[in-house]
């Protein structure tokens, strides 16, 4: 076994985006904070590298995470920092998400070429994304306007706008803040109507089962509110057994000591819209997020999108 001084400094692997190592730097940060020295190693993954495909075709943003996943199984690093969104539900065996800093901003934004946000865009104007969630979300709310596939960081979709490729794309906000981007002509959409994706704004930080030392300098860093949600977010993603590229959606939130969900499922082309609103105790995070599911696939969620709902 690969055994490591206590005083080496704690690993976290990230991919090398200017948005994940922002992500990762922030969390370095408070890690250090607390006392400890810390190396960022960044990766490139095979998303990365399939930078040109469609996420849907080629497996989806597990590609994002694979090779981090096994660079921390065989103990090249010590924690991964992901965004929360881009990982699937199910974890691999000896890994376990052992802490979620205080939640960024979850919303989505459209960032268009010219002011007047979504309801100001001209019939037939083209909305650049490849979410299957956010294709759908824009054709529910108009769908008189024509969505296409953008791919690329978020820098990258920023200057393929800007060169004309389309009229507006939508981004996640907490993505934006945390590079300290702002661009002209952004509208926030409205949880309630334009429903996140689930952990959008979120940040996953995932370390081995086995490894006392490192989940124990995570769990300062753990934001009890922020825990709860995720908890109750990827506990409906694992119920429906959805993919990260199912046009399906979640948003958790805390009023009192109340966990509030409200979540939907979402046809392609935008027409059909399934929802489940609920709330619970923050130790009753999981079971509502799998109430809502069931709600769902009551509604017949699982005819309408591509789903292998998993046994409670």
């Amino acid at each position: 076994m690969n055994v490591r001084s206590v005083r080496a400094p704690l690993r976290i692997g990230t991919r090398g985006s200017a948005l994940a190592l922002a992500q990762a730097t922030a969390v370095a940060s408070m890690l250090r904070a607390h006392g400890h020295e810390v190396e960022v190693v960044p990766m490139r993954t095979e998303g990365d590298r399939l930078a040109s495909a469609r996420l849907a075709a080629v497996g989806g943003k597990g590609l994002f995470v694979r090779e981090i996943e096994d660079a921390l199984l065989a103990r090249s690093i010590d924690v991964a920092v992901h965004s929360l969104k881009d990982l699937p539900a199910e974890l691999p065996d000896g890994l376990v998400l052992a802490a979620f800093p205080p939640r960024e901003d979850p919303r989505d934004v459209l960032v268009a070429r010219r002011p007047g946000g979504l309801d100001a865009m001209p019939a037939g104007a083209v909305v650049g994304t490849s979410s299957p969630r956010r294709r759908a979300l824009v054709l529910a709310a108009r769908p008189d306007l024509a969505v296409e596939p953008l791919r690329g960081n978020v820098d990258t979709r920023l200057r393929k706008l800007e060169s004309g490729e389309c009229e507006a794309t939508v981004l996640a906000a907490a993505g934006l803040k945390r590079l300290g981007v702002a661009p002209p002509h952004t509208s926030a959409l409205p949880v309630e109507s334009f429903v996140p994706a689930v952990g959008q704004g979120t940040l996953g930080l995932e370390a081995r089962e086995d490894d006392a030392h490192m989940r124990a300098a995570l769990a300062p860093l753990d934001d009890r509110t922020t825990h709860a949600c995720a908890a109750a977010e990827r506990a409906f993603l694992a119920r429906l057994g959805a993919s990260c590229v199912t046009p399906v959606a979640a948003h958790a939130s805390m009023d009192g000591d109340t966990l509030t969900m409200h979540a939907i499922v979402v046809s392609e082309d935008g027409r059909r819209i399934l929802r489940e609103r609920g709330s619970a105790a923050p130790v009753d995070a999981e079971a509502l997020g799998r109430t809502l599911a069931d709600g769902l696939l009551g509604q017949g969620a699982a005819t309408m999108v591509a789903l292998t709902p998993r046994e409670r």
